[in-house]
């Protein structure tokens, strides 16, 4: 037990060794070069999107956008014409209904 105590007390210093296999060594090598790598690329990603903004609303977008508007407002003032005629039928029956029945109080 004395002995795990000495092994475990020992203090880091100058003169300790240190071995890594060439596995371990191999890996914190890669790991450091894959981690610079994405900084350095993450970077220019950010310093490109700072120069070169892209607009919000491409024109494409903008003229695709205006025809759908266009034409939801063209079927709507269609369909408020077909309304108005329906209206119009309605309002005929209701005051040929009110001749009909004029007449019949009438009798």
């Amino acid at each position: 037990m004395e002995e795990k105590r000495n092994k475990m007390a020992q203090e880091v210093s100058e003169n300790t060794k240190l071995t890594l296999d060439l596995k371990t060594l191999g890996m914190v090598v890669g790991f450091t070069v894959s981690l610079a790598t994405m900084y350095f690329t993450l970077k220019s990603e950010i310093a490109l999107a700072m120069d070169e903004p892209k607009p919000a609303v491409t024109s494409v977008e903008f003229e695709y956008k205006d025809k759908l508007v266009r034409s939801t407002i063209e079927k709507i003032d269609t369909d408020l014409s077909s309304v108005k005629g329906d209206v119009e039928e309605i309002k005929e029956q209701l005051n040929k209904i009110d001749e009909r029945l004029y007449e019949i109080s009438q009798r």
